[in-house]
């Protein structure tokens, strides 16, 4: 039997002044409270790990395992992006958003309780990278179902204002997880390898509480009912397509756009260079306090909290194109300004380039995503294409640290290496950027009948497919 429609639906299917609030409300919480696990791996690993997991190696080499470490999960990623993918556009999108927080907290309540390499040897570090690899499944469902879900209870010319939320939820998660650190940063080495790196860890068990709890009280999309229902807004039938996966759909008629979110998603590598590799070149190479680049983290992200929703807002206006490409190609040119002031030394200028490139130039990009990446598809294959796409572009964000800290190579000058690689990725995702169909002003309805038809090869530059 096909379900009811949702009772925050009124007729016609457009969605009510309260539904898209509640939605955004709940993407933003429980983005935050999932995005606080998953940071505070990234500051552990830049900070602790390679001392407590890897202590057998060079102070070099311990680095690169701990931050190979924070990329691990981001091989899991495309697979979470598979299997919840399919989840939310089979089943909904209101399952994947309570299992991914579920795994999540599970999955880092236990790395605070792992043992340390010198209390049980290898098996350490191994049982630290599967639970990194559950995180990594979670992450992939996460933004993909709360986007699809805000997506498709938003107004029409307020869609990358809503989805916004998203994205600033995980960096309201990032602030929280930073802010966390920085009393247990001002530890003693001692206390700090032993427990203390455990304690916001330990915290997530209200992660895990609080986040299924507000996240039980949504309403499943109308968009995505009347997709099982197998109706249009106005009741017509539709061409039945349960029988096909939305992988299988995807790769077959939507493949250009999968290529388009995946590069574009490259530009992500901006956030994982700046919160993971250059922590920990400011604190290992530059030899500055743990404490003060821990605030500069907290100060950007405060930042980028009022940012991201004046971006979208800009981008419901203007068009999703110019104001992504303006943040990639701005985060080009702020990354390696902000290397430089590390390798300096300059506290303040740390600070003005570090808030001006993750708070303000990045949040352009971040914060227009959410809408630009799920209108390149339709309801039966959105939760998956933008799952799939964004997980295959942000595993180089979660390698970049690892790559950045290669190319490095230990040395205070090897800032120019790394600001040349950020670089060449910024460029990447605002090609790809440019290239896609421009969506702002367009109903769902009508991305609808855009997208869902097998795409074609040869369209021109900014037509999109």
């Amino acid at each position: 039997m096909s379900p009811s429609p949702s009772p925050a639906a009124p007729a016609g299917g457009l969605p009510s002044t309260a539904q898209p609030r509640r939605a955004a409300l709940a993407a933003w919480v429980g983005s935050a409270l999932e995005y606080y696990d998953f940071f505070i791996y990234g500051t552990a690993a830049a900070l602790v790990f390679n001392k407590v997991f890897f202590p057998e190696t060079s102070p070099v080499a311990g680095t690169l395992l701990s931050l190979a470490t924070f990329g691990v999960a981001y091989i899991a990623r495309p697979l979470g992006a598979v299997l919840f993918g399919h989840i939310g556009d089979r089943l909904g999108r209101k399952k994947v958003l309570v299992a991914t927080l579920l795994m999540m907290g599970v999955a880092t309540l236990a790395i605070g309780f792992l043992p340390s390499y010198d209390q049980i040897g290898a098996l350490a570090p191994a049982l630290l990278v599967v639970c990194r690899l559950l995180q990594g499944l979670s992450a992939g469902g996460e933004q993909a179902g709360a986007n699809s879900m805000t997506l498709e209870h938003s107004p029409q010319d307020r869609r990358s204002f809503f989805t916004s939320f998203t994205l600033s939820g995980t960096q309201g998660g990032q602030i929280l997880a930073t802010a966390v650190f920085l009393p247990v940063a001002l530890l003693p080495e001692e206390a700090l390898l032993s427990w203390g790196w455990r304690v916001p860890f330990w915290a997530s068990v209200l992660v895990l509480v609080a986040g299924v709890l507000i996240r039980r009280t949504l309403h499943e999309t109308p968009v995505f009912e009347r997709e099982i229902a197998g109706t249009t807004p106005d009741g017509a039938p539709t061409p039945a397509t349960k029988d096909q996966l939305p992988i299988a759909a995807l790769l077959r008629g939507h493949w250009p756009n999968l290529l388009r979110v995946s590069l574009a998603a490259t530009v992500a590598s901006v956030s994982t260079l700046m919160t993971v590799f250059a922590l920990s070149f400011a604190v290992n190479t530059v030899g500055l306090e743990r404490s003060t680049m821990l605030w500069v983290v907290v100060a950007a992200n405060v930042v980028a909290l009022a940012a991201i929703p004046l971006f979208a807002t800009l981008a419901d206006r203007i068009g999703r194109r110019p104001v992504f490409i303006g943040g990639a190609l701005g985060s080009a040119v702020l990354l390696a300004a902000y290397l430089w002031a590390i390798s300096t030394g300059n506290l303040v200028l740390v600070f003005v380039t570090g808030i001006l490139l993750s708070g303000v130039v990045y949040s352009a990009a971040n914060g227009v995503w959410p809408a630009f990446y799920g209108e390149m598809f339709p309801a039966k294959v959105r939760l998956t294409g933008t799952a799939v796409g964004t997980q295959i572009g942000f595993a180089l964000g979660g390698f970049s640290p690892t790559i950045a800290a290669a190319l490095a190579g230990g040395s205070a000058a090897g800032w120019i290496s790394v600001a040349v690689f950020g670089a060449v990725i910024c460029l990447v995702a605002a090609a790809s950027a440019y290239s896609a169909r421009e969506t702002a002003h367009l109903s769902l309805q009508d991305i609808e009948t855009l997208q869902d038809r097998p795409s074609r090869v040869g369209a021109g530059a900014g037509a999109g497919v």
